[in-house]
């Protein structure tokens, strides 16, 4: 079914280790991207892409979303927890990341992104607008492209138990991706947290709550997102671009545009 490598931690000069969740998870290879399912909240701990910006296509949308065989139908969100309701299948490795080489493994890798393992619950707003976590996703990936760079990118939710319960599952109200490439003088990381909590209502059935300002999106230290989520990102922390005194500070640095992102 799949031909081509899964996340490989060689990508970048400098050797990056699948992130590892404190929780127990089961890692499932994709073509170019990895899922470490956390089979007891059914959604992804953390997700990891390989992307080469000089070889990127831009391949026809196809495949459609459909539950992993690998994996036991109860400890994956299938579709139930998205019928009738406002809840986006949101992807966590987005469908373009993985879609470089020849045509064909383009398709092959873009197609596997349509995994239920690989989606979480977000409200449509959030997933769906270009300024939000659309438009971050973009920023990223237009980088990629511009300088022919290399990119390996981490994304999750982060899984609290604090998390709205719903359909069986905890619905989450943050997610993080931190993206790393080569620089100059070497590996160089920029986290960021982005926030739907205020986007979300479960008191009857899931929808978006206007206005859409009320969706947040930070950029923060890498060691942020180890601190909330217990992941360790093994050399990632130290290669963070944020100001130093950003991050002695553990700030939260509010986005309004892509201009304010350090990258």
């Amino acid at each position: 079914m799949m031909s081509l490598r899964s996340y490989n931690p060689e990508f970048l000069a400098t050797p990056l280790p699948l992130p590892r969740p404190a929780r127990d998870v089961q890692t499932l290879p994709y073509p170019r991207f990895s899922v470490l399912l956390d089979s007891e909240r059914k959604l992804a701990g953390v997700t990891a892409v390989n992307i080469d910006g000089a070889t990127l296509r831009e391949v026809p949308r196809t495949g459609q979303w459909r539950l992993d065989p690998r994996v036991d139908n109860d400890a994956q969100a299938g579709p139930d927890v998205y019928a009738r309701n406002d809840l986006d299948r949101g992807h966590l490795v987005r469908r373009r990341d993985p879609g470089w080489g020849t045509a064909n493994e383009a398709r092959e890798a873009t197609e596997a992104t349509f995994f239920y393992p690989n989606a979480a619950p977000q409200a449509a707003g959030f997933n769906q607008s270009k300024k939000l976590w659309l438009g971050l996703e973009d920023h990223v990936l237009a980088y990629a492209e511009a300088t022919d760079q290399r990119l390996s990118v981490f994304t999750a939710p982060v899984l609290q138990d604090e998390d709205p319960a719903y359909r069986g599952i905890r619905i989450p109200r943050l997610f993080w991706k931190i993206a790393a490439w080569q620089g100059s003088s070497g590996l160089e990381a920029a986290g960021f947290l982005l926030d739907q909590s205020e986007l979300i209502d479960i008191r009857d059935e899931v929808r978006t709550i206007p206005p859409l300002a009320a969706f947040r999106t930070f950029q923060v230290s890498v060691a942020v997102i180890a601190d909330i989520t217990g992941i360790e990102f093994g050399p990632l922390p130290d290669a963070d671009v944020f100001p130093e005194q950003k991050v002695s500070a553990r700030t939260w640095s509010a986005l309004q545009t892509t201009r304010d992102i350090v990258l």
